[in-house]
């Protein structure tokens, strides 16, 4: 697989299609046509209210286009822009994303919010701020968002101001490089999953747990050296961190494995 060089100039759709070709899913050129006759189509439904804009745009986008969640929710093709483009089902984050970009074509102050486990949707018309389910159009409560962060993160966990911030195009692409990199586990394409890693540890190279994530990505392709090196990496620089004797063990085994082969 050829390198890619992510850098902070990103832009949707085009970022995310790029990525895809790259990984080897989907070829870039015909999801930006399959993209361009949609976003091409969708000033026809302005209308000068707001409220009945940006309902209008829920309706054409479910019911007269027919994007929705993909039923193996978890898959690569659910997590490819691409693909959601072409075959109009994707997961949460790929259709908020197509979503915010035909608001924006509206003139609707329409983001996509990043929480844990789930991308939602926010809107900001005639100053009230309201959540919307991605999956299907609908309204989410602040009851129903604390609901959805704590089935991903446990019963005690708080709705924090910083899960429902607006996300940044950058936090957009990592959220989508996650889930294609957990699609690739799921599916045993670990190749993949490993380049997804490499990707996002350029942009993000002091979080350990991707080091961890890719060692073992690694071990699975065989490349034990690899998975050492990341385990110590995350050894030295979360020793504090709540699984670090299991990590510690899991290095431990490592080396004896990498002995027994050598």
């Amino acid at each position: 697989m050829a390198k890619l060089q992510l850098d902070d100039a990103v832009s949707i759709p085009e970022t995310a299609f790029e990525l895809s070709e790259h990984l080897g899913f989907s070829r870039a050129q015909p999801a930006l046509w399959a993209w361009y006759e949609i976003a091409g189509s969708v000033l026809s439904h302005y209308v000068v209210d707001q409220n009945a804009r940006l309902q209008r745009l829920f309706n054409w986008f479910y019911n007269d286009l027919g994007f929705q969640a993909r039923e193996d929710y978890f898959s690569v093709e659910a997590a490819d822009l691409c693909f959601c483009v072409l075959k109009r089902q994707g997961n949460s984050t790929t259709l908020a994303t197509l979503l915010v970009l035909l608001a924006k074509q509206l003139d609707l102050p329409l983001d996509a919010v990043l929480l844990p486990g789930q991308t939602v949707l926010r809107s900001l018309l005639n100053d009230k701020i309201s959540y919307f389910d991605p999956l299907t159009g609908k309204e989410l409560s602040r009851h129903q968002l604390h609901s959805l962060v704590r089935g991903e993160l446990g019963n005690a966990a708080k709705l924090k101001p910083s899960h429902i911030k607006p996300a940044t195009l950058k936090r957009l692409i990592s959220r989508m490089l996650h889930e294609l990199k957990a699609g690739c586990i799921v599916s045993q394409k670990f190749e993949q999953a490993m380049e997804c890693c490499n990707l996002l540890l350029q942009w993000h190279p002091d979080d350990v747990h991707l080091n961890r994530e890719r060692a073992f990505i690694a071990q699975q392709l065989g490349c034990i050296k690899v998975a050492m090196s990341d385990l110590q990496h995350f050894i030295d620089n979360s020793p504090h961190d709540p699984v670090i004797e299991l990590v510690k063990m899991q290095l431990k085994e490592l080396s004896q494995h990498s002995q027994i082969y050598h």
